[in-house]
Parts: structure tokens; sequence; C-alpha cells
């Protein structure tokens, strides 16, 4: 069933009448959507809403909403990324992929070894926001996560300091892995995590000191040695169920 994004305001009376021109011609002429037919919407309150369309005209598409209850569709914790963006295409996957699996919002971290200078990575930051966005339609998100302007490392030490907790992973200098991480941390409902990955050539020794500096703890993901596009779901991915699903166990 198709998920899409709306706007608490456009509900009245249990219809719903979606006129955003990006949202009516990917329903009226991408999709050709037709009356009777069935449509996910959900609001800035994270509000879901089970429709049937009643109307469809060349300007706007009528719903009614059947059925209405706060979606479920999010994380117990808050999870962002802090990631080195890589020059190829892989980075779109990591956008998309980090999306999917319930990340709150990407951070692009200008690391001495980043294929992207900060000028280049500003103005990737739409497209990328672009993706989150369609990426949170197709898995039907509760919520649009937000990618920021360009950081530094201690811009997200300074995230350290106001309670975020924050971790990284460095295969060749790593402390402990990241399952003996959480069950030593364990992590409170919507507290924040943010999970650093570095560039394709590793991070510099200047930064491995700042974590060492900032305790910063540094974890594995094991004895391979991951591409950064499959180290960031992996790392993800296993944190995942670290906190949300081992957790409740």
């Amino acid at each position: 069933m198709p998920h899409f994004f709306i706007n608490s305001k456009q509900i009245k009376n249990q219809q719903i009448a979606i006129s955003d021109k990006e949202t009516y011609n990917h329903l009226a002429k991408s999709l050709r959507i037709k009356k009777g037919e069935k449509l996910l919407l959900i609001d800035e309150n994270q509000i879901q809403y089970e429709t049937v369309v009643e109307c469809v005209t060349n300007k706007e598409i009528t719903v009614y909403v059947e059925n209405s209850y706060k979606s479920c569709r999010r994380l117990d914790f808050r999870l962002y990324l802090g990631q080195s963006p890589l020059r190829s295409n892989a980075q779109s996957v990591i956008i998309e992929k980090a999306t999917e699996l319930g990340a709150d919002g990407i951070y692009p971290i200008c690391t001495d070894n980043c294929s992207l200078n900060k000028s280049l990575i500003e103005k990737k930051i739409d497209k990328w926001q672009r993706i989150m966005y369609e990426a949170s339609k197709q898995c039907e998100r509760a919520y649009i996560p937000k990618c920021f302007a360009p950081a530094s490392l201690e811009d997200i030490i300074n995230l350290k300091e106001q309670g975020c907790k924050v971790i990284a992973f460095c295969e060749r200098f790593c402390e402990k892995t990241l399952h003996q991480y959480c069950m030593e941390n364990p992590i409170a409902k919507d507290e924040k995590i943010i999970v650093i990955i570095g560039p394709e050539g590793g991070f510099s020794a200047k930064e491995f000191e700042i974590f060492k500096e900032n305790n910063i703890p540094m974890l594995t993901l094991g004895n391979l040695i991951l591409k950064a596009e499959t180290a960031v779901i992996v790392a993800l991915g296993n944190l995942i169920y670290e906190y949300q699903n081992y957790g409740k166990n």
C-alpha cells in the first residue's frame, strides 16, 4: 500500500485533501491511483492514517480516513550516523540504508582522509536529504530523518559533552566488540547515540588520538576489514539488534 507524508492541517472531518504538486503527481500520474484504492498517510505528529480514495480530480485527491493510530515504525532510542562521505554512488546507498534502518540523522564528517572536501559535501546535502525522504516513504517510517551540514570530529565530541553516547568503529585499533560495549552500556528510551564510521582510507593517527583523548570507545565489527559502505550497514544493524531486539529479551 503506498505510503506518503502529509500535514495534519490537511485533515478535516475525516477527510484529507492531497493537493501539493509532488504528491499529487506521484499518486495521480505515476501510480494512477483510482477511487476505492487504499493509501497510508502519516503526519508530522507520527499519526498513521489508513485511508480510501474518494475522488481524483485534475488538481487534488480526496481520501476518507478509515482508521488512525500512532505509528510504531521507529526505534526506541535515537540513532545517528557520523560518517565520512564517499566519492562514489556508494554514498547514496549508505544514505538510503541508514534511513531504512531507522537512523534519525546523518552527520557528514570531514575527516583527514575524506574523499570529498567540505564545499562539495555542502552541495550534496539537498540530494542526500531527498534520498532520505524517498527511502522514508518506501519503508513507511514514522518521520523523515535529517541530513545535517558538514561536521568535524570536534563537532561530534561537543554532542558527546551534551549527553549523547558516541562510539567509533576502528578495526585496526579497536578496544572491544560492539556486543561487549552494549552489554556494559545499556541505553535508555529516546537516548541518543552517534555511530562514527571513517572514510575508505581510514582514520588518521591524529584522529585516533582525538578518540583516545575524549574517551570515545573504539570498537570492532569482527576480524575482517569491511568496505565503508558495508561497515555502515553492519554497524547500524548490529547496534539495533543489541539495543532494540536482544536488549528486550
